[in-house]
C-alpha cells in the first residue's frame, strides 16, 4: 500500500464512533455468555462478594475478573458498595435463574462460540487466548517480530490512528517542548500527526524490528521524514534520553500491571527534569463503572493480550508510585482520551 502525502492536520467531516464501537465491543457478548453458563449471577445474588472472593469461588485471576465485573457495572447489572459487588434490580429480574423473567436460556445457544469458550480459560489461567480465538497463534508480542503479522497488524493500527491521532494532536499543549518520543509507535501515525500539528516539534518513532522498517517506509510516504525519524529498540530495555516528551498511545493496555509499571519507570529514567509523559488510550473511569463502550473494548484486550483498559485511578496510582505527578484526564474522540504526567 502506497500512501498519498495527505494533510495530517485535516480532520474528517463526520464521526465514525459507531464504526469503531462495532469492532471494539465485539467480544463483550461472549464474556456475558461465559458468565451465564457458569450461572454466575445466581451465585452473586446469594453471595455478595469482593473481587477477591469472586476469584476464590471460581478460581479466577484478578485481571480478567476485574474486566468482567467492570463490564457488568457499566451495564448496570452490579454495583460496588465498599468493594462488595451486589446485583442490581435489573440483574435480579433477568440474570438470576430462579426469576420468572430469567433470560439465560436466550444465551444458551451461544455457549459453544469459540470466544465464549476462550473466556472461561482466560478467567481461570490469566493467559491471553490469541486473536480471533486462534489456538495455534503464538504469543502476540512475539508475533510482532514476524514480518507478515507485523505488517498486517501495523496496517490495522495505522488506519485506526489516522483519525485518533488527529484528535489527540489538536488537544495537546506542547508549548515549549522540542522533541517527542512515540514509544511502541507502530506505523508512526501519531508521531507524524503531532509533528504536523505542532510544527516546532521533532518526533522519534521507537519500535522493534521489523516494525521499525515498516514505520520508516510509511513515514517517508507521508512526506514526514524530515521531522520524524525512527529508532529501533526494545522499550523495556531503555529509551533514548534526548526527548522531553514521551507518548504511549494504545500501548500500555496490552500489558499487565507489572509491565506497565516497568515501562513508566523506564520513561521516568529517560525523561529530563520537567519532562512530559502522555498516555493516550481508552480509559475506564475512576469509579470503574464505565463508560460502557470502553468496558466492552476491555473484554477484547483481556481476551487477546496481557492487558485491559485501565482506569484513570489505576494509571494515577502507578504514575505516582514511579515518581510522576499525574495530571487530569481529557477526552479526545471515539471513547479515547489522554492523561499527562510531569517529571
Amino acid at each position: 500500500m502506497v500512501l498519498c502525502m495527505t494533510d495530517l492536520t485535516a480532520f474528517p467531516a463526520t464521526d465514525p464512533l459507531g464504526i469503531y464501537r462495532y469492532r471494539d465491543g465485539l467480544y463483550a457478548v461472549d464474556l456475558v455468555t461465559a458468565a451465564l453458563e457458569l450461572d454466575f449471577f445466581s451465585w452473586l445474588a446469594a453471595h455478595p462478594s469482593t473481587l477477591d472472593q469472586i476469584c476464590a469461588q471460581y478460581g479466577f485471576h484478578s485481571r480478567p475478573a476485574d474486566v468482567m465485573m467492570t463490564l457488568f457495572a457499566a451495564n448496570g447489572w452490579v454495583r460496588s458498595v465498599d468493594g462488595v459487588f451486589h446485583l442490581t434490580e435489573v440483574a435480579l429480574e433477568y440474570l438470576v435463574a430462579s426469576s420468572e423473567w430469567f433470560l439465560g436460556p436466550y444465551y444458551a445457544s451461544l455457549h459453544e462460540r469459540p470466544i465464549a469458550r476462550d473466556f472461561l480459560q482466560v478467567l481461570r489461567t490469566d493467559k491471553p487466548a490469541g486473536w480471533s480465538g486462534d489456538k495455534a497463534s503464538f504469543d502476540w508480542h512475539k508475533a510482532m517480530e514476524q514480518e507478515d503479522f507485523a505488517r498486517k497488524f501495523t496496517a490495522a493500527m495505522d488506519c485506526r490512528g489516522r483519525y485518533l491521532a488527529q484528535a489527540l494532536a489538536k488537544k495537546l499543549d506542547l508549548t515549549g517542548r522540542s522533541k517527542l518520543l512515540d514509544i511502541g509507535a507502530g506505523s508512526g501515525i501519531y508521531a507524524c500527526s503531532i509533528a504536523a500539528e505542532h510544527t516546532h516539534l521533532r518526533a522519534v518513532v521507537f519500535d522493534q524490528a521489523p516494525v521499525d522498517r515498516i514505520a520508516g517506509k510509511l513515514i517517508a510516504e507521508r512526506g514526514c521524514a524530515e521531522r520524524v525519524s525512527v529508532t529501533t529498540g526494545n522499550m523495556f530495555d531503555g529509551l533514548p534520553t534526548d526527548c522531553d516528551v514521551h507518548l504511549y498511545s494504545n500501548v500500555l493496555h496490552d500489558w499487565g500491571t507489572a509491565e506497565v509499571k516497568k515501562l513508566l519507570e523506564v520513561s521516568y529514567a529517560a525523561l529530563p527534569a520537567g519532562g512530559l509523559l502522555i498516555i493516550h488510550d481508552a480509559f475506564i473511569n475512576a469509579e470503574k463503572t464505565g463508560p460502557l463502550h470502553v468496558a466492552e473494548y476491555s473484554c477484547l484486550l483481556m481476551h487477546s493480550t496481557q492487558g485491559k483498559c485501565y482506569s484513570v485511578g489505576e494509571y494515577a496510582e502507578l504514575l505516582s508510585e514511579v515518581g510522576f505527578v499525574p495530571g487530569a484526564y481529557q477526552d479526545t474522540a471515539v471513547g479515547r482520551g489522554f492523561m499527562v504526567a510531569g517529571k
